[in-house]
Order: C-alpha cells, then sequence, then structure tokens
C-alpha cells in the first residue's frame, strides 16, 4: 500500500494553508515546533493554530507570528504566505510591504545551510532543499539573477522557512510517500509591492507554473490565489497535477485562508492509500484532459534547454565540461559543428537538464567556456519507463537496462540495453571483444525472461 495526499486547491494554495491542512490532519503542532526548533530560529517567531469558519465549514488557520514585527499580518490579502525576494538593494514583495522591517536579509545558501544543519529527517531536508531551489530560481528568472543571489528579507524567509520545512515535517509524519495537485486557480486583480503594484498571478508564480507546465484555470475570483511559496511547494513534491489519483481516502482536513472568498477559502487535504505504486505514469489527467507533467513522470516530463555558440574554445576543455555537467545532474550535453561569423568552424553545445538544474548548468557554461551569452527554453519530452536488471553471466553480472511503455493496461518492453561500463569491465579482465559481452547479456536476459 502506498500513503497518498492530494491537494485539493479550489482557492488556490499558500504556505500556511499547507501547514493548517496539516495540523487538521493530525499532524501535532508540539511535533512541528519542537522540530522547528533545529533551524535555530525560533526566537524569531511563534506558531500556533486555531479553528475558524468558512463558509460554515469548520478548518484549521496557522499562524507564524514573527516576533517584534508587529505589523506583519495586517494585510488585506487572501492568504498570509510571505516570500521576498530582491536584486540589489531593492526589494519586493509578492504580497505586500512591510513596515518597520530592517535590513536584515537572508540569501539562498544560508537557508540551505540552515536546513542541513537542522537535525531534519533525511526526506524532509530533501524535500525542502527542492522547494527552496525552485522557489528561487524562478525568483531568480525573474529578477535576472541567479538563484543564490536571490535574498529574502528576513520577515519574509522566517515565514517561508517554517511553512515550507513545517509542510515537509507534517507530510513525514503522516508517512506520506507521493502527492497530487488539483489545477490551480488564477486569480486576479493586483496586489502591493514595496515598489507598486503587481499584477495577478504575481511574476514569480507564472514562472514556477510556466517551468513545470502546470494546468491552471479561472475560478472569477479577483484576488491573489496562489502565492510563490504555495506553487513552490506544490511543483516540488506534487507527482503530477489533475484529477485525484486512484486512491481509498482515510481523511480529509481543511486548512484555511486569511479572507472571506465567495467559496470557502481552503486547502483541501486529501489522504488516503493505493495499491497501485508509481502512479505518476502520465494515465492522470487534470481538467480538460491536461497530461500530468513533473519530472517524476515516466511518460511526459519538462526539461530545459540550454545553448550556446562557441569558436574560440580548446576541444580539451569542451570535453572537461561534458563531465562537469553530467556531474551537477544534467540529462545530455552534445555538440554540433557549425559555420559562424566570419567563417569560423564553430561548436553549437546544447546541455539538456530539469528547471531545477537550470542555474547551475548556466554558471558551469559561463565559468567553463567562453560564451558571452546562452539562451535556455523549456520543452517537454516523452519518455519511456525505465529500471536497471542485473543477469549473470559466465563471466560476472551485467547491468541492463530495460525501458518499456504501458498498452491497452499492459506493460510492453520497448528496448533493452546492456550497460557499457559492465560490459567494457568484462571485456578488459578476460580479454573480450565488447561485443561478445554485449551479447552474452543479451542472451542471458532473455534467457531469464522466457
Amino acid at each position: 500500500m502506498t500513503k497518498l495526499a492530494y491537494l485539493d486547491c479550489p482557492t488556490g494554495i499558500a504556505g500556511d494553508m499547507c501547514l493548517g491542512a496539516l495540523i487538521a490532519s493530525g499532524v501535532p503542532l508540539d511535533y512541528l515546533t519542537e522540530k522547528l526548533k533545529g533551524l535555530g530560529i525560533d526566537d524569531e517567531y511563534e506558531l500556533w493554530a486555531e479553528s475558524v469558519y468558512r463558509h460554515s465549514q469548520l478548518a484549521t488557520k496557522v499562524h507564524v507570528d514573527l516576533l517584534n514585527q508587529h505589523h506583519h499580518h495586517h494585510h488585506p490579502h487572501p492568504h498570509q504566505d510571505v516570500s521576498i525576494v530582491s536584486s540589489g538593494d531593492e526589494a519586493e514583495t509578492s504580497h505586500h510591504c512591510h513596515s518597520g522591517v530592517g535590513g536584515a536579509t537572508r540569501y539562498l545558501p544560508e537557508i540551505e545551510r540552515l536546513i542541513r544543519e537542522g537535525g531534519l529527517p533525511p526526506r524532509v531536508v530533501e524535500r525542502s532543499l527542492a522547494i527552496f531551489g525552485n522557489l528561487a530560481v524562478a525568483e531568480g528568472l525573474v529578477h535576472g539573477i541567479p538563484p543564490e543571489k536571490v535574498h529574502f528579507h528576513e520577515v519574509g524567509a522566517t515565514d517561508a522557512i517554517v511553512d515550507i520545512v513545517g509542510t515537509c515535517l507534517g507530510l513525514e509524519w503522516l508517512g506520506v510517500e507521493d502527492v497530487y495537485c488539483s489545477p490551480m486557480p488564477t486569480g486576479g486583480g493586483t496586489v502591493w509591492a514595496a515598489h507598486g503594484r503587481l499584477p495577478v498571478p504575481v511574476p514569480a508564480v507564472m514562472k514556477l507554473w510556466e517551468l513545470h507546465q502546470v494546468p491552471i484555470y479561472s475560478n472569477g475570483i479577483e484576488r491573489e490565489l496562489v502565492t510563490p511559496t504555495g506553487a513552490a511547494i506544490a511543483v516540488s513534491l506534487a507527482s503530477g497535477f489533475g484529477n485525484p489519483p486512484p486512491m481509498t481516502i482515510g481523511q480529509v482536513a481543511l486548512g484555511a485562508g486569511s479572507a472571506q472568498l465567495p467559496i470557502p477559502n481552503i486547502l483541501r487535504l486529501w489522504i488516503g492509500e493505493s495499491r497501485e505504486s508509481g502512479l505518476g505514469n502520465g494515465e492522470l489527467v487534470g481538467d480538460g484532459d491536461l497530461p500530468i507533467s513533473h519530472p517524476s513522470s515516466p511518460d511526459l516530463e519538462t526539461v530545459c534547454v540550454l545553448e550556446t555558440q562557441i569558436d574560440d574554445l580548446s576541444p580539451q576543455a569542451i570535453g572537461y565540461v561534458y563531465d562537469v555537467l553530467f556531474n551537477v545532474g544534467a540529462l545530455d550535453v552534445f555538440t554540433q559543428p557549425i559555420g559562424m561569423k566570419k567563417s569560423r568552424p564553430g561548436i553549437l553545445l546544447t546541455v539538456i537538464c530539469f528547471p531545477d538544474k537550470l542555474t547551475v548548468c548556466e554558471d558551469i557554461l559561463f565559468r567553463e567556456t567562453t560564451t558571452l551569452g546562452i539562451r535556455h527554453f523549456s520543452q517537454q519530452r516523452t519518455i519511456l519507463h525505465r529500471e536497471i536488471q542485473e543477469v549473470k553471466t559466465d563471466y560476472g553480472v551485467v547491468r541492463v537496462k530495460v525501458a518499456s511503455r504501458a498498452s491497452a493496461g499492459e506493460k510492453v518492453i520497448a528496448n533493452i540495453q546492456p550497460e557499457y561500463e559492465d560490459c567494457a569491465a568484462i571485456a578488459r579482465a578476460y580479454n573480450l571483444s565488447w561485443r561478445e559481452v554485449h551479447q552474452l547479456a543479451m542472451d542471458a536476459w532473455y534467457l531469464q525472461h522466457r
């Protein structure tokens, strides 16, 4: 049995709504408070919850009261989730201006350090870092700066840390393995920022939706419904966006937003179990038959493509760049010969990576090559499901990559390939040809799967 969570977002999503739904589902507030102390910022806030009504429905409202920040929660927006980013000396909030806020800031590397050194469960660390990483990538792209140079005002950083890490702690306490999410309502209107008004959805939310191909729709409510932190939580944790996955519902918990809206301002957290594994397989669809799109899906996923032309770099350096890019998680790197200006021969260097690796791959290209500019864009690709199996030959074990697809509800093997390095190691050890070892592995696999 696989424990699942489905985020049903009729009025959007924010970090405090996620925490409220998790506490309503049974996650102890004391547990969250105690675990969050490991981050070393508990002197900056007080975390508490209360029961509230939204259109006669009882829901849980979570408050993150920032100590010595009296103006924090006095703003007329539906959600109280705050994520403030800045480029240079300009500070911008996606939600509201802060009065009486000092100049203290937290950059992404400091927040990542707090999470890594906070004594948190491994999966909580992994999920929290992914959320902050995706949020920083989106904000960085909006402002034209690298994610590590995005900084969060101290107020915004504290809220975001509590919301994000607290959400991941709650899911861990519940034992949730897979998360799915409904399509997102766009909202509308404008919100105040530090230097004026911003249109809704705010730029960071739009960028997160773009990078992760999130299905959206309008529910007719002209308010800010999805906050950057809420969007980052959803795109980082969800295996797909669409209708609920096949599951047996054990509980529905409600997390409240701040404002009274035309429909109940709640995030509905469905918790249940499924006997199926690997539900993110492209079969789940959203409103209008929108396919799931997420890097964990074995059929359809969003990737970023980076490309640049180079005509003044040693081929040895290109080989080194390949290794560095693959080491940080690039999916593919390749070059093509091209003719450039002044009839110079050059290469077109292309890198394919997941959106959360975009900035680190871009930084490597700027550091290790002579390029002056890099183009990047998002694409979707359809892939086969892949798994590694092992076969025994007379000369040792060889790993075999097996690619398959679903057809008429059945698993169909599309391709099998013995791992190159395993075949090469045996060929060298026994003075055999690589082709011979490769064929032996193929024969062993087919014999094993008769």
